[in-house]
């Protein structure tokens, strides 16, 4: 079983995910429940059990989550954040591996979400520091340097200005560092390049984003090609050179 907590301040959500909880994750039981900071941390102080996973709305009545999770110190279990579609809030997830449902829940997102508590914890999941970086998101997203990377073998933070190429492989990535070691994170492509807008990262072919930081030269005969730093030879898709081109316009402007 997995003992779970509940921090929700609207009754009917929290009703609402009990119920959600009961009929397609019977593995977890709710030990305990409240609805502000003030009662999340009379909860945590008198409960008994172990507590496994804390399901977390991110906005309470006298402040946000975040302030409960600082008086906690050293968290051991897993958080799982309830939220309605918040931009900052679904990229902080992402980028520090820590799961969410979004409100109205969907049962499928919610097993899923619950599927990945127990492998957090077997692979130290290092909750304290993804916290940290989630929280770093959240309240200065324009200022973020940092990633989470759930990869195969344990948890990696890295430093975003390091990463030098992602290659997708179905539904996972490979992320190239500029030190020349590979991390490959059971996410796909596609995901990284919603989280890296903005960020000198570009999508030039299906299967590649790059970071034009590291970008050698761009070969216009066969088909297309760039070559990047670390002198991987990347073919930039039909589909995608004129808007890559027109990137490349702006990169030189700004220099």
């Amino acid at each position: 079983m997995i003992n779970a907590i509940i921090i929700e301040d609207e009754r009917h959500g929290l009703d609402n995910l009990k119920n959600l909880l009961a009929k397609y994750c019977p593995q977890v039981k709710v030990i305990g429940d409240a609805g502000s900071i003030e009662t999340g941390q009379a909860l945590f102080s008198n409960i008994t059990e172990k507590v496994d996973v804390a399901f977390l709305d991110i906005n309470l009545p006298d402040g946000l989550v975040f302030q409960l999770l600082n008086a906690l110190g050293k968290i051991d279990f897993e958080i799982i954040f309830v939220t309605g579609f918040e931009k900052f809030a679904i990229k902080a997830c992402n980028y520090s591996s820590i799961g969410y449902v979004l409100k109205p829940i969907d049962p499928d997102q919610l097993v899923e979400a619950v599927s990945r508590v127990k492998s957090f914890q077997t692979e130290n999941g290092k909750i304290n520091q993804r916290v940290d970086l989630f929280s770093q998101y959240y309240n200065n997203p324009n200022k973020f340097e940092k990633m989470s990377i759930a990869a195969q073998d344990g948890i990696y933070f890295i430093n975003i200005k390091d990463v030098v190429r992602l290659e997708g492989e179905d539904n996972y990535t490979h992320i190239h560092m500029k030190a020349g070691n590979k991390l490959t994170a059971s996410k796909t492509i596609k995901s990284y390049e919603e989280m890296l807008v903005g960020v000198n990262f570009y999508r030039v072919h299906k299967s590649h984003l790059v970071n034009l930081n590291y970008l050698k030269k761009f070969v216009k005969g066969d088909g297309g090609y760039i070559i990047m730093d670390d002198d991987k030879q990347i073919a930039v898709s039909r589909r995608r050179r004129a808007a890559f081109m027109e990137q490349m316009k702006k990169l030189q402007e700004e220099i």
